[in-house]
């Protein structure tokens, strides 16, 4: 893997809840000047779209908890696509997964995934499951149709090469939380992540140079 190939796999993020338009403009900056992806908050999504139309560009649905009604969800995801959004990281509700109301989180999923024509990555917060929760996690977005599973936001903990490990079984993975160095994001990519999601974005391409 060259550096081109390294940097096309990390997701450079800004989402933290004093972000400002200017940080998102930053955030797109920087990643089309290292060859990244860019993640941003919703609200900012059109306009930043407009400083780089070619980059890959992603924002959150249900974030940071996942616990919005499921009709809330949905209509994000659709404002999020038609403001330009290229992929979508959705919080999935855990509370429902842990309370066993599995049929439920499928159906919320299921039909968020129907209503946009873009890669949907579930969020699934593994630092809060266990590994029998984490499978049904993964086998919810199999059944909803979802494109990728993500680890977590990062606000509830690092993501570990056991959990990628672990969902990969399931569907390709992109691994947020206490990325911050190259060698860490190779862990996650031996591990079995396809994507990595981290506010290091630019450090982990100069780094792995």
């Amino acid at each position: 893997m060259d550096s081109a190939d390294f940097a096309a796999r990390i997701d450079h993020t800004v989402l933290g809840p004093e972000t400002t338009l200017a940080d998102a403009r930053e955030v797109v900056s920087a990643a089309a000047e290292y060859g990244t992806n860019a993640c941003v908050p919703p609200c900012y999504v059109a306009e930043v779209r407009e400083d780089a139309p070619d980059l890959i560009l992603m924002t959150v649905v249900g974030f940071p908890h996942g616990q919005h009604a499921p009709t809330t969800k949905r209509e994000e995801a659709v404002v999020a696509w038609e403001d330009g959004a290229d992929e979508l990281d959705v919080v999935l509700n855990v509370g429902r997964l842990k309370a066993g109301d599995d049929s439920a989180v499928i159906d919320e999923l299921a039909e968020l995934v129907a209503a946009v024509p873009v890669p949907v990555k579930v969020i699934v917060e593994a630092p809060l499951l266990t590994d029998a929760e984490l499978r049904r996690a993964g086998e919810a977005a199999v059944e909803a149709d979802a494109d990728y599973l993500k680890t977590g936001t990062g606000f509830a903990g690092p993501a570990t090469v056991a959990d990628v490990e672990l969902l990969a079984e399931y569907l390709p993975v992109k691994a947020s939380g206490g990325i911050g160095t190259a060698e860490t994001a190779r862990a996650m990519l031996s591990a079995g992540a396809e994507r990595i999601g981290a506010s290091a974005g630019v450090s982990l391409v100069e780094d792995f140079e």
